[in-house]
Parts: structure tokens; sequence; C-alpha cells
């Protein structure tokens, strides 16, 4: 009698999944974003927003689509240097991944220098090109922040050579940034930190000596030079080495090639091995008798090179905010259709709690960086009371976004589990690419310093105060809290100023930090609208809490609509 054969187990594959069947996840991030596009149609001209739209929704598409694989790929084979070509001639050449060409050519079909650079467009939107340009330059953040650096450089580089390069030069340089033809593009660089000072750009030693006409012989080291393939540089040296401190620098315009299409000579000596940004080249360079043309007077550089700054440090705000909102829709994307001990994730009391202080960043974030994006906008318009509030809260928007961007994406991993671990989700790109924003354009303690400066020599504190009194007004429910607040935050700048230096750097901190929450806080309750108030009321509440920390007390978690609500994202 043969033996009874077991019957195999019916395996219930439909019970074995990540997420439930129906998962789905956006395929448009502008289609997507509520908070986006709320604030657009409320800060921009009905012209610039329909001119706008076909690039945004496109831009959207590629960022939710083909861009995650490009930016996987580019990051995974990033650029190598050629130091010599095969008959052993110094070439200092770069080999890039196709990848990093295609993500390249989206940035040029996004229009987000286009809008602000061609004549007709930027004589046409004049008061509103920051915005433009910044609104499809977000959304193509979320998906590749390496490239988003050269372009960063090439924007400012731009600024500069609008601002202060002869017409000769405007005319050879800004066509090629603004192209329609991502071959034709022209990318730019900044050549400023040295071994001996890095943030200390007083320490610079890198010299140059006149050659002939403008033109001048760079010699010395630049020791982080990102995106050293750009076609056109600026970069700070000494005409006079004994002018010390940012007072004796000067800034050169540095051509990739030069008039008779030799290469301008620069010594590549490696390329750096960063943690993140990986899918763009940053490398360490000698000039060698680099020529380069003044731009601007001698000892004048540094003057020059903060409008650049400037510049670099909205798009390092844009690339945290970019960076911490893919993070915080990937996790949210993924709550959505994930069950845990026997009920939807985000039935959990401890998730909605985790995700009401995220989203609330983010929104409280957002608000702020778009403020400092309008205020350049209007500043560059003439506008000289937002051009002394763009003074203070650029470096404000720069460090908060920063540091909020770092926290919401490792926050955000962690919501995934294991899985947000794994490379294949982005996550991991992100949590590397962010990790450079606090550090890029002035790490924390920098910003703090800078924003005391500009406290100090314009009247940015005093616009802002103004701002914040003057949005409390329109809020009853609001009002007089934030005017009791900010009582107390106008009347300590004179008793910070009193105290010595090390006190005075030590106490500033803290009352910045008190200074920025009040001020998003007012920014929040100046943004409200029929739609808005789903996200902007709970962030509000949020913020009011961590503003004044209550006593230990019986703690209600927000609601599944209300989170909701507050991310503000359509799947």
């Amino acid at each position: 009698m043969k033996p009874e054969t077991a019957k195999p187990a019916t395996y219930p594959a439909h019970k074995n999944r990540v997420l439930k069947e129906n998962a789905k996840t956006s395929t448009n991030f502008y289609q997507s974003d509520k908070i986006l596009r709320n604030y657009l149609q409320h800060n921009l001209s009905k012209d610039s927003l329909s001119y706008m739209h076909d690039k945004l929704e496109k831009q959207g598409k590629e960022s939710a689509g083909r861009m995650n694989e490009l930016s996987l790929t580019a990051d995974k084979n990033g650029p190598e240097l050629v130091k010599r070509n095969a008959h052993g001639e110094t070439i200092n050449d770069f080999k890039f991944n196709d990848a990093y060409w295609k993500l390249r050519d989206i940035s040029v079909e996004s229009e987000m220098f286009r809008i602000k650079w061609e004549p007709t467009l930027r004589k046409k939107f004049s008061e509103e090109r920051n915005r433009l340009g910044f609104s499809t330059g977000y959304l193509y953040a979320m998906s590749e922040s390496g490239l988003y650096c050269p372009l960063c450089m090439t924007d400012a580089g731009a600024r500069l050579v609008d601002m202060f390069c002869d017409e000769e030069d405007k005319k050879r340089i800004l066509p090629k940034v603004y192209t329609s033809t991502p071959e034709e593009l022209f990318t730019g660089a900044m050549f400023l930190t040295e071994k001996a000072g890095g943030s200390d750009v007083g320490a610079n030693i890198v010299t140059a000596t006149h050659y002939r006409d403008k033109l001048y012989k760079l010699n010395g080291e630049k020791w982080f030079c990102s995106n050293t393939n750009a076609d056109f540089i600026f970069a700070l040296a000494r005409t006079d080495e004994s002018v010390a401190g940012t007072r004796g620098l000067s800034i050169f315009l540095i051509d990739k090639h030069l008039p008779d299409g030799t290469k301008n000579p620069i010594d590549v000596i490696r390329i750096k091995d960063k943690l993140g940004m990986r899918s763009m080249v940053s490398s360490e360079c000698m000039l060698t008798d680099t020529i380069g043309k003044l731009v601007g007077e001698e000892s004048g550089g540094f003057k020059i090179m903060a409008e650049m700054m400037n510049v670099s440090r909205l798009y390092n705000s844009v690339a945290a905010l970019s960076c911490g909102r893919r993070a915080l829709i990937e996790a949210y994307q993924f709550l959505s259709y994930r069950q845990t001990f026997g009920k939807d994730i985000l039935e959990h009391a401890l998730i909605r709690t985790k995700l009401t202080e995220l989203g609330s960043l983010h929104v409280a974030n957002f608000y702020l960086v778009w403020r400092a994006i309008k205020a350049l906008d209007l500043a560059d318009s003439g506008n000289e009371r937002e051009r002394e509030l763009f003074r203070l809260i650029n470096p404000m928007a720069k460090k908060w976004s920063a540091e909020a961007g770092v926290y919401i994406t490792r926050e955000s991993m962690e919501l995934m589990g294991g899985l947000g671990y794994i490379e294949d989700t982005l996550v991991p790109k992100i949590m590397r690419d962010v990790m450079v924003t606090p550090i890029w354009e002035g790490s924390g303690n920098i910003i703090v310093l800078d924003m005391m400066r500009a406290m100090a020599k314009s009247k940015g504190f005093e616009v802002l105060c103004e701002e914040i009194s003057n949005s409390a007004a329109k809020n009853k429910q609001h009002s007089s809290w934030i005017i009791e607040e900010l009582k107390t935050l106008a009347a300590f700048p004179k008793r910070l100023a009193a105290l010595p230096q090390d006190e005075m750097e030590a106490t500033a901190k803290p009352f910045l930090e008190k200074l920025t929450s009040l001020y998003q806080i007012s920014l929040l309750v100046d943004s409200l609208n029929n739609e808005s108030s789903k996200w902007l009321l709970p962030a509000i509440d949020y913020l009011k809490s961590e503003y004044e920390p209550a006593l230990l007390k019986e703690q209600k978690p927000i609601s599944v609509n209300e989170v909701k609500n507050l991310i503000a994202w359509e799947i």
C-alpha cells in the first residue's frame, strides 16, 4: 500500500505583499502637489501662470517618471576624469554617463533659465521671473538634486554676467544660457573655496598678475570646484597680496576655451569623492597661468561674488525643500497603502503624529523659501524695502530649509522601515544628496553670523517685524498671540548688541530660531485662503505648540483626513 502523499499547502500569495494591490503613486508631481499649485495661483499673474502651465505639467510628469531612473543611473555612474589622451597629452576632460546629458536636456526643456534671461520673456515677466524659474526648478530637484548644483551655478553666473560684465561677454554667454537647444547650453561655476580658509574667504591666497588689457594670469589651488566642466567660471584671486582679507580679492571671468580654441589651462588634481551629489563633478584644481578677465574694479571682487552667492543660497533652499518634499511623499505614498498590526498604518496615532510634524515643517519652510524668492523678484524690480528684507530672510531660509530637509528625509526613511533604506526606493540617494545643503553656501554657524550682520547693516529686521505685525492684523484668531511675541523679539536686538562678542554669538542662535519660527507662523497666517487653510491651520497649530512647548498633558493626534489635508498630495 502506497503512503498517502501530503497535499501542498495553499500559499496565500495575495497576502504576501508589502503594499495593497491597489497601491499607486503620483504620475505628475505638479498635478499632485496642492501646496505648490495653490501658491503659484495666488502669487503669479494669469499671463505668467498661463505661459508656464505646459512647462510645469511636462516637468511634473518628467520628475514623476523617467527622471527617477536617470537620476539613479547618473548617481551610480558618476563622472570620470580623463587626465590624458592616447598620445600622452594632458587634456583634463570628463566623461559622463548618458543619463547625465538626458537630465541636462530636461532642464533646458523646463525653461527654468529661458524664462529669466531670454530678453522678451525677461521684460514681460520682469517682476516674477525668479518665481517662474524656480517653479519648474523645484519640481526638477524633487527627482535630481545633483545636477541642480550645476544649474544653480549657471543661473547665478548669468546674474554676474548680466550685472557686471562687458556687453561683449553678455552677448556671447547669455544666449547660451537661455537657449532652447540643450546641446548649446553653457553652464557656469564658482571657484571660491581654498584650503587655507574654507568659509573664511578672506584667507584665500590664489594670485592674479596683470597680463594685458583686462586679462590676468591666475595661479594657485582652488580646493572645491563644483561643476568643474563649466563653460564659464567666476573665481576670486588677489591682485595685491599686501591687502589682507576680503578687501584684497578681485573677481575674474574664466572661459573654458581661449579665443584660439585651446583649453584655458586648469589642471584637475582629482575628482572629489563626495557622500552625495555624485551625478555632477566637483574637483580640486590647480590654476597655472589660467587666463581670467577682471570683472569690475580690482579689490571689489567679494561684493560682486556676493550677488552670485545670494542666488546660490536660494537654490540651496529650493534643493533642500525639494529633497524633503520628495522623501516625505515617498513615505506618505508608501504608508497610504501599507497595513500593520491588523489595520491601515495611517490609523496608528504615532504615525499620524510624526507625519504632522514632518508635514508642518515642510509647509513652514515652503512659504519661507518662496517668500525669499518673491523678495528677490521685487528687489530686482527696484523695491528697496524688499531688498532690505531679502538680505535677512535669504540666509534665514537657507539655514532652516536645509536643517529641516535633512531631518524630514531621515524621518521619512524611518517611516518606510527597512524598505526606505534600500537604494531602489530613491530615498537613500535623497538622504545622501540633502546632507550637503546645511554645508553648501554657508554652514549653520556662518549663516547665524551673516544674519547678525544683516540686522546690524540693513533695515531687514525692521521690515520683517513690520510684516509680522501686518500679517497678525489680518487674522483675529492669531493676532494677539503673534503681537505679544513680536514685542519681546523686537526689543531683543538692543540687548544682544550690548553683549560681549562671545556672549552675543552664543545668544544670537536661540533668538534667531525664535524669530524664524514667528515669521514662519505669520507667513502661514498671511497665506490663508479657502483651499490652503486645510494644510496651513494644522501647521500653524503645530508650530505654535513647538514655539512654546506645553507641559506634559494628554495629546490628541489629528485625524487621518487631517493628515491627508496637511500633506496635501494627490496620488
